[in-house]
């Protein structure tokens, strides 16, 4: 578990990766909160159902915008701040906790097999120099 980083630069292709789950997670975020806008508007409301509007989709604009920023050595600290609320907004959308569980999951596989993939291209990008 050495290999799961809350700051800090990434390689290459774990930035990659890492902005790749965060872009498929800003579509379900954004999706989740038209649902939740749904369930806020049979059961409640219109003000509380435009909260969760604008709220999801605050979440859903700071998933694109993490995703824009994981080059920088505070992307991946962001990135952790934006599984969070995820798992978070599974208060409001009960599904969101799978939701942010399976993005959890992938997030931090990214983390753990991105660190090897990167010396190993490292690796190879040297010895392809030295030829």
């Amino acid at each position: 578990m050495r290999s799961i980083v809350f700051y800090g630069r990434t390689g290459k292709f774990t930035f990659r990766m890492l902005a790749t789950v965060l872009g498929g997670q800003s579509i379900c975020i954004l999706l989740g909160a038209l649902v939740a806008r749904a369930l806020a508007a049979t059961n409640q409301g219109t003000a509380t159902s435009t909260a969760y509007l604008w709220v999801g989709l605050g979440l859903g604009a700071l998933c694109i915008v993490a995703a824009g920023l994981m080059r920088r050595p505070w992307g991946v600290t962001l990135g952790w701040v934006v599984q969070a609320l995820t798992l978070l907004s599974g208060l409001v959308v009960p599904m969101m906790f799978v939701v942010g569980l399976f993005f959890l999951a992938l997030w931090v596989t990214c983390l753990v097999k991105g660190g090897p993939i990167d010396a190993e291209m490292a690796r190879r990008e040297a010895a392809a120099g030295q030829e």
